[in-house]
């Protein structure tokens, strides 16, 4: 009696056995077929599928990990092909920036080779190709400027120190273009105001922006510098008695090499304001622009007044 019961009892143990192994069995039969095609989904960049498991079993916990792994893998394609978009238009905008006083000296020493040319006519064209030469010059120092700031190569020296320097230090640089065009200058900064920035740099920034109040702006116009505290910024306004800027294209004024089409004549590569805008945003600030057609424009930064 008793030997039956044991041979019973193994019985039921080898069933029980069986019976898990073919359950494994198709489990890891499962497994691999779900794996195999949510692989098949991600490498087509489809929408992988769920099944209908269980988030506690096995293939659940493996989902949810090849799910975060489908994401981060798209992100990272979306970023890489950004990147090659972006890196694209800026080669495509390198040489279109280039092509023009590349083809001018071209062209003017083609004309300085002729015999006829008078001495007053070849010092002519020798100072044209000596202002091509100075464009591309500044050309070339403007890429290196931006490249440093869209590849983090930039390193800000972040201080607590007085803004009034960096604000004396631009105005200083373009008072000689204001004269130029009878542009008056007024200033209103209070020279306790302590700003944490980059002196180098948010000089570089507040000076490109008053090199384009001057540069729209008629002879005999007027350019204000006002900085004011606030309570976690602050407001640097520089407004211009300019020609203003169409609410429609306020926008783009900010992009690389974006120059309104009616001031096209006038000197510059439509760099700065992009420059400028990087340079503050990179400190953890911003700017705005207000601004009419033929009632002037006012560009507001806003800087932090210590480490954010």
């Amino acid at each position: 009696m008793a030997e039956i019961m044991i041979i019973t009892v193994l019985f039921m143990i080898l069933g029980v056995l069986g019976m898990k192994y073919l359950r494994l069995k198709r489990d890891i039969y499962d497994f691999g077929t779900y794996l195999d095609e949510c692989l098949d989904q991600m490498i087509a960049g489809k929408e992988m599928r769920r099944m209908d498991e269980s988030e506690e079993s096995m293939w659940g916990r493996t989902y949810d990990k090849l799910k975060k792994m489908d994401y981060i893998w798209k992100k990272q394609n979306q970023k890489n092909m950004e990147e090659k978009k972006q890196m694209k238009e800026l080669i495509s905008d390198i040489s279109h920036q280039t092509r023009t006083p590349a083809a001018n000296m071209k062209l003017y020493l083609e004309i300085l080779a002729r015999k006829d040319l008078t001495e007053e006519e070849r010092q002519q064209f020798l100072q044209k190709i000596q202002l091509q030469e100075e464009k591309l010059e500044f050309l070339m120092e403007s890429l290196v400027k931006m490249s440093r700031l869209e590849t983090g190569i930039l390193t800000l020296h972040m201080e607590l120190q007085p803004f009034y320097e960096t604000l004396g230090g631009a105005v200083a640089a373009i008072v000689p273009k204001a004269e130029k065009k009878k542009i008056g200058i007024y200033v209103d900064c209070d020279e306790t105001i302590m700003l944490y920035h980059d002196r180098k740099w948010t000089e570089e920034a507040v000076f490109n922006l008053l090199d384009n109040a001057v540069k729209y702006t008629e002879p005999g116009g007027e350019i204000c510098i006002l900085a004011k505290e606030q309570e976690i910024y602050t407001k640097i306004s520089i407004c211009d008695t300019g020609k203003g800027i169409e609410q429609s294209r306020q926008a783009e004024i900010f992009q690389r090499f974006y120059r309104e089409p009616e001031v096209s004549q006038e000197e510059g590569i439509g760099i700065g304001l992009y420059l400028a805008r990087k340079i503050i945003t990179v400190q953890n600030g911003y700017i705005e622009v207000h601004s009419e057609p033929e009632k002037g424009s006012e560009f507001q930064v806003y800087l932090p007044r210590k480490e954010l």
